[in-house]
């Protein structure tokens, strides 16, 4: 049997009952045998401020950094604010490619996001991308998870309950499996 696939999740959002956080619990939850699924939450790292860099990186942001370059492979879970990705996930990945040695490149990635609109985060997952690709990122083109109308397909205990949503989340986990043994040579 292949060896297990180490990935590490973190949602743009800092909301407890956040519906991208929901999806990402999912995630967790519908992780293929052969995945590794941690994940990492972004409340912890400060504001970027150049200032602050100069006297060194915040802890926070060392373990978010060496947590990246320990992982296969990225799963990213983007809410969609103002037609683009939250200032939040925007935020962490500034700090975490600051040189030297930025640990996104070569990276295998994989983007979901839910809203409660109709386009379910399509939008801020382009914008997403863009910054993948400058970072020299390797984003998993399909299949591609928008939850539209999350709101509808979260229950009260704050699971993503929506068999289709779920469906299509366990879908691009197995995808990025397959991404990330590809783009390793095996």
């Amino acid at each position: 049997m292949a060896t297990s696939v180490s990935v590490l999740g973190f949602a743009g959002s800092l909301r407890k009952a956040s519906y991208n956080r929901a999806a990402l619990q999912a995630a967790v939850e519908l992780a293929p045998p052969d995945m590794r699924l941690e994940t990492f939450d972004l409340r912890s790292i400060p504001l970027y401020d150049g200032d602050v860099e100069a006297v060194g990186l915040p802890d926070a942001v060392r373990e978010f950094r060496a947590r990246i370059a320990a992982a296969d492979a990225l799963l990213i879970a983007t809410p969609e604010y103002n037609y683009s990705m939250a200032g939040v996930l925007k935020n962490a990945i500034d700090w975490a490619s600051r040189p030297p040695d930025q640990p996104f490149a070569g990276k295998p990635v994989a983007i979901l996001g839910a809203s409660m609109g109709g386009f379910g985060t399509a939008r801020a997952q382009y914008h997403l991308r863009q910054t993948c690709v400058y970072l020299d990122m390797r984003p998993l083109n399909k299949p591609e998870v928008f939850v539209a109308a999350a709101h509808q397909k979260v229950d009260d205990a704050g699971r993503l309950s929506d068999a289709q949503a779920r469906a299509s989340i366990r879908a691009l986990l197995e995808a990025l499996v397959d991404w990330a043994r590809r783009l390793r040579g095996g």
